[in-house]
């Protein structure tokens, strides 16, 4: 989950402040793939392309972590494209998370950094498959903080398939730019190609199908998906895709994530030279500012990762992705609706009360409420001139508190207005499987001080997809049912390319001809199509820029 702030507005810098998820035949391939002797059942190893890794097997899973993918990103390899991995003598263990990408911690994820050799990726698969089993690579979310090793895949591996969790540069490792960079604002966008390429040469020794591969990922994890969509580099390297909350085409209102952060065209794109003015705000007061720009790249990549984060919100501000490069030639918005895409089908929601996150964790759920006047403020700033016009179709009256109300505002224009442009580009094109997330009482797993109704809010949905007990531990039965039916769904997507199957709702395609164009709701009392543009007045939207 992400809010944003920021106390410049030089350089057009956006600074982000992250918040913290019996008895069948091996194929051939996994022949090789073998208990230990003498070390038990609980050990099996596999024969990677650069090594063996050893990983752990139970009665209904094999898991592997902490596999390298690409080589470490340090030294003059930072910020740098991922470069292969030495091949390893001996059997590597992998019965362990390998470490997180450089991060700091913030007041709702106590996790932390400093270990730039980190581009590893975790692999959860089935005890014994019958034949291939379907690859789902999962891209995490946030931006500036986690890990794969957080997403524990064991239900989706239940449903046979082999699921990878990847690790890539975070903050200001993964979205630096500086003139004459190769590759500069998408550093973290090659290491999950690289980790795709990975999958292409090593799924069969899981027992995956590499010619079966979705990729999914939610929030800044999705909107990674919606750059791969468009990237040259990304070509032939997954056949599938699945987004959960992303940004993709998405604008920003000033004002909407936070007071004081300006309004952008585009969430979570800036041109190339935006990304090299933000990349020279924010590495300022390293000290390494020189007239040659390649002297002023050796000194910040001699630095210690320590001083670099202790810059503040060096981090933050760099969950955006630059355009106008090799690996994104062109403004991925532009490139969907001009059908520059790689044709795949796509399976794409977001949830019913997206931006509650974003408020609560601002204002009611830290004990500093939302009051009428940051309401009608909010509507200034955001809307100008016609924030009456908004002010007379969300009135506070119709809502709980105003807190409610501005999340209504911005869920519906900036969230639901993006998700369903993103549908409606892809449709044209790809089969595409549109959802809303609406469990309007979905666990709410972060520490709060305060009270407020997050609703079905933004990132509620995956600890449905994932083992998330903090969340699950509070799941009512109809919750386990819900839960159940959404995994069996996105199982079916990465099998077939349609999340249809025994004994689930129908859930039809995406069709921009129809008047109203299928949105599957999933909730706990009711999974059935909801009008997703006449629930969040996309009329009125489209009429107000």
């Amino acid at each position: 989950m992400r809010s944003r702030r920021g106390p410049k507005r030089r350089a057009g810098a956006t600074v982000i402040v992250a918040f913290l998820c019996a008895g069948t035949t091996a194929p051939a391939a996994l022949v090789g793939a073998r208990a230990e002797p003498g070390a038990g059942p609980d050990r099996v190893t596999v024969r990677t392309d650069t090594g063996p890794v050893r990983g752990v097997r139970t009665a209904r899973h094999r898991t592997f972590q902490g596999i390298p993918y690409a080589g470490p990103p340090e030294g003059a390899y930072r910020w740098a494209a991922p470069r292969p991995v030495a091949p390893w003598r001996g059997v590597r263990d992998a019965t362990r998370p390998g470490p997180l990408c450089p991060q700091v911690p913030s007041a709702y994820a106590q996790v932390s950094s400093e270990e730039e050799d980190c581009l590893v990726l975790n692999v959860t698969a089935p005890a014994r498959v019958r034949e291939r089993a379907p690859v789902l690579v999962w891209i995490h979310g946030d931006g500036s903080v986690g890990g794969g090793s957080f997403f524990d895949a064991r239900r989706l591996a239940d449903r046979g398939l082999v699921v990878v969790t990847v690790n890539y540069r975070l903050g200001v490792f993964g979205g630096f730019a500086h003139p004459g960079l190769k590759g500069s604002g998408t550093f973290a966008l090659q290491d999950q190609q690289a980790a795709l390429r990975w999958v292409r040469r090593n799924a069969g020794v899981f027992g995956g199908d590499a010619g079966n591969v979705t990729v999914a990922g939610s929030s800044y994890g999705a909107s990674a998906i919606t750059g791969h969509l468009t990237s040259p580099g990304a070509r032939g390297l997954f056949h599938r895709a699945a987004l959960s909350s992303g940004e993709g085409m998405m604008d920003m209102p000033a004002g909407t994530m936070g007071p004081g952060v300006p309004g952008y065209p585009w969430f979570v794109w800036r041109p190339a030279r935006q990304m090299e003015e933000i990349s020279a705000e924010m590495t300022a007061p390293l000290g390494c500012a020189a007239p040659d720009p390649a002297r002023t790249l050796r000194c910040l990549r001699a630095l210690p990762v320590k001083k670099i984060l202790k810059v503040p919100y060096i981090m933050n501000a760099f969950q955006v992705f630059g355009y106008g490069n090799a690996t994104l030639p062109a403004l991925p918005p532009k490139a969907l609706r001009a059908g520059r895409f790689h044709r795949v089908p796509v399976l794409s929601g977001a949830t019913r009360d997206e931006h509650r996150t974003f408020v609560g964790l601002q204002y009611d759920a830290v004990n500093k409420p939302f009051t009428s006047e940051n309401y009608r403020q909010a509507l200034v700033t955001a809307f100008g001139g016609r924030a009456g016009r908004v002010r007379a179709k969300y009135p506070l009256s119709e809502y709980p508190s105003p807190a409610i109300a501005w999340s209504a505002v911005v869920t519906d224009r900036m969230w639901a207005r993006g998700t369903y442009t993103q549908h409606t580009a892809l449709a044209r094109r790809v089969p595409t499987y549109a959802y809303e997330f609406a469990d309007r009482n979905a666990p709410m797993y972060l520490p709060l001080p305060g009270r407020f109704d997050f609703g079905a809010y933004h990132a509620g949905d995956t600890p449905y997809l994932f083992e998330e007990e903090a969340a699950q531990r509070r799941f009512t039965a109809a919750q386990r049912w819900l839960s159940d039916t959404m995994t069996d769904h996105w199982a079916a997507f990465a099998r077939t390319g349609t999340p249809n199957g025994p004994r689930l709702p129908v859930w039809r395609p995406y069709r921009n001809a129809d008047a109203r164009p299928y949105t599957h709701s999933l909730a706990t009392d009711r999974i059935a199509p909801v009008d997703y543009a006449g629930e969040h007045a996309l009329e009125f939207w489209h009429r107000i820029p």
